[in-house]
């Protein structure tokens, strides 16, 4: 019933109607039931009948309903594509109307769901940022005023306080710069100087440029076996450069004592995948799909302890992005990290 063309509504609506019409005829006149009469009343009813209910829906029903999918057809398309394609509409809208108010309510829904994750991200970047700030800006002002408080006088203290209190303002110009680096990247106001580099060649810089941090925790650094070679890429090597430092710092942080950090190329036809892999703590899981997220930390107590801004991540991958290329990672907990990703060939 619900595919039905209006002629075809039109008929069995009628069909009864005249049946019955000529049925109440035939008994009100008392004439004998002739087959031919009957027909033929019957049939006199029926087109008539049939010509009233059809005028009716095609003009006060169809035409309704078409005009309601017309107006739903120009919101789903929008208005410029629409007026591209012209006032195509379907020519039979009853059979259509439903599906496209179901892909319209569909869309409309995902759409409200979209936002609400925005809108809770918003949030969560908002009451991170403040804890974020906070918490420099609340040691800087305890130490500022325990030496206006009299510290002062005391040279060992005042001394230390005052450096206690330098860090703190470091770390909050360093929350500062970074936001404004992810801004900046965003809005495509940073760009992207490509050249031709060794990416192996640039590993090992990398490698030497940390090599007093991984000394602390006894951190082995490495290019995986058979990697060992140039590989050359054509991408931004400042940016690369610090994309690497941030993935091999993040290592030796989170990385076991007497660990090791290597660093693989892998050539992918058309793009170089670079992999920074650890035997660190790992991350589980669940933690996966938000890693690159701002602020997003796996233990925030642990994370801040070990010192950053939580924005390393987040900055890679949009440098990362920025050269048109993805990132991704995978982890097991205890066993370790891998972070890779991709950039174009020479």
């Amino acid at each position: 019933m619900k595919n039905l063309k209006p002629y075809q509504l039109a008929f069995l609506l009628a069909l009864p109607i005249a049946f019955l019409a000529a049925l109440l005829v035939l008994l009100v006149d008392h004439l004998p039931i002739l087959g031919i009469r009957l027909f033929i009343i019957w049939l006199l009813l029926l087109v008539a009948s049939f010509s009233l209910f059809l005028v009716a829906i095609e003009r006060f029903i169809y035409r309704k309903i078409k005009l309601i999918y017309k107006s739903i057809h120009h919101l789903k398309l929008g208005k410029e594509l629409k007026d591209s394609l012209g006032e195509k509409i379907s020519e039979d809208p009853l059979e259509d109307v439903e599906q496209e108010v179901m892909e319209w309510a569909t869309t409309k829904r995902k759409e409200i769901d979209e936002l609400k994750k925005i809108e809770q991200f918003r949030r969560e970047f908002l009451s991170n940022l403040s804890h974020e700030f906070k918490t420099p800006l609340f040691s800087v002002q305890g130490y500022i005023q325990t030496l206006i408080d009299g510290a002062m006088e005391d040279k060992e203290v005042n001394a230390k306080f005052l450096d206690k209190a330098n860090k703190g303002i470091e770390r909050l110009c360093s929350l500062v710069n970074d936001l404004d680096e992810i801004s900046k990247l965003e809005s495509g106001e940073i760009k992207i100087n490509y050249s031709n580099f060794d990416i192996n060649a640039l590993s090992k810089e990398v490698f030497d440029s940390l090599e007093l941090k991984a000394q602390q925790k006894n951190i082995h650094f490495a290019i995986k076996k058979g990697c060992d070679q140039p590989f050359w890429v054509h991408a931004d090597r400042e940016k690369t450069a610090q994309i690497l430092v941030n993935l091999i710092e993040n290592s030796i942080k989170y990385g076991k004592v007497n660990g090791e950090t290597t660093v693989g190329f892998y050539d992918m036809a058309e793009h170089i995948l670079i992999e920074v892999t650890d035997d660190g703590i790992g991350i589980d899981e669940s933690h996966l799909a938000r890693l690159f997220e701002r602020f997003y930390r796996v233990d925030k107590s642990r994370s801040r302890d070990e010192g950053g801004t939580g924005l390393g991540l987040s900055i890679v991958k949009h440098i990362v992005e920025a050269h048109g290329q993805t990132i991704h990672v995978r982890s097991t907990v205890n066993i370790g990290s891998t972070f890779g990703f991709t950039l174009k060939k020479k």
